[in-house]
């Protein structure tokens, strides 16, 4: 049965029409042997019997007798119709039984081979049109019904990569966009700082011009920043493709570079920052502006949950560098996985200014540096948050 179920189409058609003409055939065979025994029975009502026996008697090489055909009015009126009927089915018996064979035989033919294939790729359409692709063509003869079904569930299969890429194409646009704006607004708020101290120490003449200088001289420095990660971003399509840009850095430049934000963030916030550097005369390999992007993503978490004091403490070696960010919050009340997904946010009023994207980047790109980030609660419940980077080769 296998084997006649997994027949090709023209071969399944073939079968069917022949057994269908041989069927007809034979069957028109014993219809007309039994009209013609009919019509014989119907005659011999009709023959003069000592006549008929006298003609078998003469029979010869050269004589047949026969019974006679009755002449119409011979015969009553059914006798007739039966008579002529059975001239009928003599005469056209084989031709109606293989017309009727083979409409019975395209009929099973569909029936078997056409309609459940057809069927499930009619409602395979509708489904894709209506862009439901999570079902299955359980179709699986091997004719070629079934490789069309197979070819179908690949494209079913195709659109479903397609739409996945898609979605996935437009979550990281959609995380790209708010990278943007959440890594802009670290730089943003050390220039707002430093507008708010000249406008309001300039006009007393509270601060002296090398302090104006040096304040005009990061915020020059915070505008660089920004264009470059501007024109880094406009180039990716997904935070993923970001790439390294490695260069040497020294304990004491980082600890100028972290140093000269925390004023500003210290005002901002109105909260107190301790720096801790480990002293190293080795110089580290890698992308400052990543590590510097962790670690204002690290302390804007620390400063809008800590009460009063963060302490950032960094060691920076020749293979690796740490940057360890403590606050006096409330702690992490949730797993690290979760904590470190895109757009996480623990309430709805957190949500309204942040887009909930720092600690995933901050995980991106600590991961991307050959590192990672690991996130606890110290013994007094506060946050620890650590951002490990490791030597690019």
């Amino acid at each position: 049965m296998d084997k006649i179920r997994n027949l090709s189409v023209r071969k399944t058609i073939f079968l069917y029409m022949v057994a269908a003409l041989f069927c007809g055939f034979l069957l028109s065979a014993v219809i007309a042997r039994i009209a013609k025994r009919t019509q014989m029975h119907i005659w011999w009502n009709y023959v003069d019997e000592e006549a008929y026996f006298e003609a078998v008697e003469n029979e010869g090489p050269d004589y047949v007798a026969d019974i006679p055909r009755p002449s119409s009015y011979e015969m009553t009126q059914s006798d007739y119709f039966m008579s002529e009927l059975c001239d009928f089915l003599q005469t056209y018996a084989v031709l109606i039984l293989s017309i009727a064979g083979s409409c019975v035989a395209v009929f099973l033919f569909y029936q078997n081979k056409l309609r459940k294939p057809m069927e499930e790729l009619v409602q395979a359409s509708e489904k894709i049109a209506e862009n439901h692709l999570d079902f299955c063509i359980s179709y699986e003869n091997k004719d070629e019904m079934g490789e069309l079904c197979r070819e179908f569930e690949k494209m079913r299969e195709q659109l479903a990569r397609n739409n996945q890429a898609l979605w996935r194409t437009v979550e990281e646009e959609k995380m790209l966009r708010a990278a943007i704006s959440h890594d802009i607004r670290a730089p943003l708020s050390v220039l707002k700082g430093y507008q708010e101290m000249l406008m309001e120490y300039l006009p007393s003449e509270d601060i002296d011009m090398e302090q104006a200088m040096e304040m005009l001289s990061e915020s020059g420095r915070q505008i660089e920043r920004m264009d470059a990660f501007v024109e880094t971003m406009r180039k990716l399509s997904s935070l993923e493709n970001r790439q390294l840009t490695p260069e040497n850095i020294s304990a004491r430049q980082l600890e100028k570079d972290i140093q000269g934000e925390l004023a500003i963030l210290e005002k901002e916030y109105g909260k107190q920052c301790m720096l801790q550097m480990s002293e190293s005369k080795e110089e580290f390999y890698g992308d400052k502006e990543i590590i510097l992007e962790v670690t204002e993503n690290l302390l804007s978490n620390a400063l809008r949950h800590g009460k009063r004091q963060i302490i950032i403490m960094v060691k920076a070696g020749y293979e690796r560098l740490s940057i360890c960010v403590m606050d006096d919050g409330d702690g992490f009340r949730e797993d690290a996985e979760k904590i470190t997904e895109a757009f996480y946010g623990q309430n709805v009023k957190d949500s309204l200014k942040h887009a909930g994207l720092g600690m995933y980047i901050s995980r991106l790109y600590c991961e991307k540096h050959g590192g990672k980030l690991v996130l606890g609660n110290d013994e007094q419940r506060g946050a620890v948050v650590t951002a490990i980077f490791r030597r690019i080769a």
